[in-house]
């Protein structure tokens, strides 16, 4: 394994490296301008679909959203949000975690009730679950 290992880089040339050296950093880049990362300004949360409540990000609050199954609790601070509580079994949307990139999403199926943190310039024409 390592003969070949060294077969190959016998092979290789300077131009070589560097157009995998090109391929990496439009990688890199083409990864920051996709993830969605981005400063995100409000909170939208929607129960089956429709808006519910539209949210700045600027101060600190505690929203209490009815679904199906019961109350899920929506935690907002400055620059991100949080599915803190929700009647689920598996609490997957709890375990989320802080949102704080434009455009991520948690989505409690179970009560309906999803949260979209977004800034300036939408990623996505639409959300459904």
């Amino acid at each position: 394994m390592a003969l070949r290992a060294k077969q190959w880089l016998a092979l290789t040339r300077p131009g070589d490296w560097l157009v995998l050296a090109l391929l990496g950093a439009c990688t890199v880049q083409l990864f920051g301008i996709f993830a969605g990362r981005g400063p995100v300004d409000r909170a939208v949360i929607r129960r089956d679909g429709e808006v519910i409540a539209e949210v700045m990000l600027a101060v600190k609050k505690r929203i209490e959203v009815q679904g199906p199954l019961g109350i899920t609790v929506v935690e907002i601070e400055p620059g991100r949000a949080r599915i803190a509580a929700d009647p689920g079994a598996r609490q997957l949307c709890v375990r989320q975690g802080w949102l704080d990139r434009a455009n991520a999403t948690a989505l409690c199926l179970p009560n309906h009730i999803s949260l979209q943190v977004q800034g300036k310039a939408a990623r996505h024409d639409t959300l459904v679950y």
